[in-house]
């Protein structure tokens, strides 16, 4: 990755530059271990919740720092890509640390910052579909709409949870697995698309999507069981039900 400054900068910009760049990657770095981590040890328990924090903090600096960095890169889709990771991994994480039924001031502005990144995805993908190329800085013109899809999916459940005033039970966990583990997806996509970051002899391979495979099906094997345990609990609540265990 190359930052693309200015020749004229001055010696502190670039030193700043660089700074930024490196904590960058090292989020990145720590988020893929940690992510992974928290997916696969026991929910609930110490070392998921520190892993969990781990993966909070480095995905924050992660996301944060590439969405201020990408445009040195002349890479305005990661910027884009970034507030959105940003926003999934800031919102999963207040998913489990508000109460039950419960909202504040930020579940409103979480929903205004989500549209305000679909609405830049979208300015973003017409210009692309307007170039000769159909590309804005070597991205297709699809990949923006797909980032203002998801956004307005998330924004959408955001909706209906500040209508409804707070999430609860199984919902609840849902809201906090998806998003967490999509933002750990867009961070491993992140890097299967980052040559230069990857080993000279495995550079471009199609082993770097393993991992964002892997992940993919363990986010659908932990929404589906919690869905499970969701139709299950019902029906262990019956009338009856206990004296037939």
């Amino acid at each position: 990755m190359i930052l693309h400054l200015d020749p004229g900068a001055p010696a502190w910009m670039r030193v700043g530059a660089e700074a930024l760049l490196a904590l960058h990657i090292s989020g990145a770095a720590t988020a893929l271990v940690s992510g992974p981590a928290a997916m696969i040890l026991p929910k609930g328990g110490r070392l998921h919740r520190l892993t969990g924090n781990v993966f909070f903090v480095s995905m924050l600096a992660m996301t944060g720092l590439g969405a201020v960095i990408a445009p040195l890169l002349s890479d305005p889709f990661s910027s884009v890509g970034g507030a959105f990771a940003f926003y999934l991994t800031a919102t999963g994480w207040a998913a489990v640390i508000r109460g039950p039924g419960r909202i504040g001031r930020f579940e409103p502005l979480a929903l205004a910052f989500i549209l305000a990144v679909a609405s830049a995805a979208v300015t973003l993908g017409g210009r692309a579909i307007a170039s000769p190329s159909g590309t804005l800085d070597g991205q297709p013109w699809q990949a923006a709409f797909i980032i203002a899809g998801l956004c307005a999916l998330a924004a959408g459940t955001d909706l209906v949870v500040v209508l409804k005033g707070g999430v609860s039970g199984p919902a609840r966990t849902l809201r906090h697995l998806w998003r967490m583990c999509l933002a750990l997806l867009v961070a491993a996509l992140s890097f299967s698309a980052q040559p230069k970051a990857q080993p000279e002899v495995l550079r471009g391979s199609p082993i770097w999507m393993i991992p964002a495979l892997l992940i993919l099906a363990g986010m659908i094997y932990w929404l589906v069981r919690v869905q499970l345990q969701r139709r299950r609990r019902p029906a262990a609540m019956a009338p009856g039900a206990l004296s037939r265990t």
